[in-house]
């Protein structure tokens, strides 16, 4: 068994604040990769291109947003009897994602074959259908993911719901919850490879084998910008027309010139500042679970929380090895990600002490 550090900060690591403030656990991850699994791009890479996917039957919905936009959710499991189901869990998706990236599709295939049904928010612009309005998705916004949790509660006010969040969607749902510690909607949740610090981020994705990862995704959002500005003016947000946007060569540019100004921050730097998750943890106050690997190829360690980054309602387990949202055992014929079972165990963990 992986043994815990300390649980206590001592007098220099507590951080400031009107309150005492007490360590979260950070620990050594069960996790260890095959012999054939143990580079960092393999855990990464394998399963999205080499892996077989999971059958999973979606059943889609648009939710109207307050602001008259709108989000489209992808359910799967039996919403008919959610009430009889082991819970609801309610799934956000990484950079350019959507209900079929590999690890959202195969974690809902393992989650509905436990009991659960799963629905996933599609972040706008996100899942194959441009939203109306000139805003978009950024790590840092919540509102969206926070009104779906109210109609969510709204509608199924006596199922026990939890969440999960991958990357980008795991940085969010982090803010989200240190934002919001007296929330009751949520009994826990779990984040998978967050980026913790996103201006750390923006540069080591800029380094060495990891751009071609920030090659791949920002030739997805530079398309998707330059597509959607066909029929959204953005002449009152941005200072770029679709001929500058293609000449955005990394994910701080695009950051400076669109995410920023198209959402109210200063600077790509401002953005980085108000929405990295390292920001939210200490106030976390749902019972939180942390997946993440020391390799990740999106980040450097330098991303890593301390223990007095985190509440004591936050543990995260660290792994040497294991990718980007990779963590994958098994052979290489028949792979298979770990995730899915600490996921099981884990919710099953929470609801049976909350029940």
């Amino acid at each position: 068994m992986p043994q815990p550090s300390s649980s206590s900060c001592s007098p220099e690591q507590l951080i400031p604040a009107t309150e005492n403030h007490l360590c979260g656990e950070i620990i050594k991850s069960a996790f260890s990769p095959l012999w054939w699994a143990k580079n960092r791009h393999v855990q990464t890479i394998w399963p999205r291109f080499f892996q077989r996917r999971l059958k999973v039957h979606w059943q889609k919905e648009r939710l109207i947003l307050p602001d008259s936009d709108f989000v489209n959710l992808a359910w799967s499991g039996e919403r008919n009897n959610i009430k009889e189901s082991k819970g609801l869990v309610v799934i956000f998706h990484g950079l350019e994602g959507s209900n079929k990236s590999h690890y959202a599709n195969d974690m809902t295939a393992n989650l509905v074959a436990q009991g659960y049904v799963v629905v996933l928010m599609h972040f706008r612009g996100c899942g194959g259908e441009h939203n109306t309005l000139p805003r978009a998705y950024h790590s840092g916004e919540t509102q969206d993911a926070w009104y779906l949790l109210n109609w969510l509660a709204e509608l199924y006010p006596n199922v026990a719901k939890v969440a999960m969040g991958f990357s980008l969607g795991a940085n969010m749902l982090l803010k989200l919850l240190g934002e919001k510690p007296q929330q009751s909607i949520l009994r826990g949740a779990i984040a998978i490879s967050p980026p913790f610090k996103l201006a750390e981020c923006s540069l080591s994705i800029n380094q060495g084998m990891s751009r071609m990862y920030q090659s791949y995704l920002l030739k997805s959002m530079v398309n998707n910008l330059v597509d959607k500005m066909r029929t959204v003016d953005y002449s009152d947000h941005l200072e770029i027309d679709d001929v500058k946007a293609r000449k955005i060569k990394s994910f701080k540019d695009f950051d400076q010139h669109v995410t920023a100004p198209l959402h109210g921050f200063v600077s790509a730097d401002d953005y980085y500042e108000k929405c990295s998750a390292i920001n939210f943890m200490h106030s976390i106050a749902a019972p939180t679970l942390i997946i993440h690997a020391k390799d990740d190829p999106f980040m450097s360690e330098s991303v890593l929380p301390k223990a007095h980054d985190l509440s004591p309602a936050v543990r995260l387990e660290l792994s040497d090895k294991g990718g980007h949202v990779g963590f994958m055992q098994g052979t290489p014929w028949q792979p298979r990600i770990w995730t899915h079972e600490r996921v099981n165990q884990y919710f099953q963990e929470i609801l049976r002490e909350k029940a």
